[in-house]
């Protein structure tokens, strides 16, 4: 067993270069091993979108900290911050506070709770096709029909290249979406009074995530709790 572990230590830290899970995770037979392996597996895939988010955030801080002293900036800064407010859809470019709101980290806890329970720890269908861990839907031409989709229903799921794409467009689409105001406005005002925000706390916001409401933000929350997810907390 210990040396099955020190093997699977090993190939985790060459995850962040997989397209996909790899097909020595669903070779395991242990199920509390393999779900350990399915966070290690991700958290290094999470934490790298986190920093990039992280940059984007210190990039939006030092440009209004520049412009409160001095309003005439370059065009290329504009243009980074245009592009931000395209990416996170917010309407008025010189709004600091809307970007602060959108613009930051999401709980890894949280992340690896619904990517759990979204794909069934990565043994769906939509996981192990579509690289799709959260479920995300689509209306385009390229997608997976879902074989229970009820009649009249045009939705399909997304296809993603990597499980990495997966990951960047579940924490954007939390950061961006109308659905998940709750959720950026617990944060930014955890943030403003220099008070933690975990996964935990992030739980109770996601009701609009599933068709069962507040039941869902205790099935991600019990996740969380029993795999001691808090750990991976920054």
């Amino acid at each position: 067993m210990k040396r099955l572990i020190v093997l699977l230590s090993l190939l985790v830290a060459f995850a962040h270069s997989m397209d996909r899970l790899p097909g020595w995770y669903y070779a395991i037979k242990d199920v509390s091993l393999q779900k350990k392996s399915f966070f290690k597996i991700l958290k290094p895939l999470v934490e790298k979108e986190n920093q990039k988010i992280a940059q984007e955030r210190e990039f939006v801080k030092r440009f209004f900290q520049e412009y409160r002293k001095n309003p005439i900036v370059t065009d290329e800064l504009v243009e980074i911050l245009a592009k931000l407010a395209k990416k996170y859809r917010i309407k008025e470019l010189y709004n600091e506070e809307e970007y602060l709101k959108k613009i930051d980290t999401i709980p890894v806890s949280l992340v690896l709770a619904q990517a759990a329970l979204e794909s069934g720890w990565g043994k769906s269908r939509f996981a192990k096709e579509a690289n799709n861990l959260f479920g995300e839907w689509t209306f385009g031409k390229h997608g997976l029909v879902p074989k229970k989709r009820a009649p009249g229903k045009k939705h399909k799921i997304r296809i993603f290249k990597t499980v990495e794409d997966s990951i960047a467009s579940y924490m954007l689409n939390l950061n961006r979406h109308g659905a998940y105001r709750e959720f950026r406005m617990a944060r930014f005002v955890a943030r403003k009074n220099n008070q933690k925000f975990d996964g935990l706390q992030a739980a109770m916001t996601m009701q609009r995530y599933s068709e069962l409401g507040k039941k869902y933000n205790h099935l991600v929350s019990t996740i969380i709790r029993k795999n001691r997810l808090h750990k991976f907390e920054g």
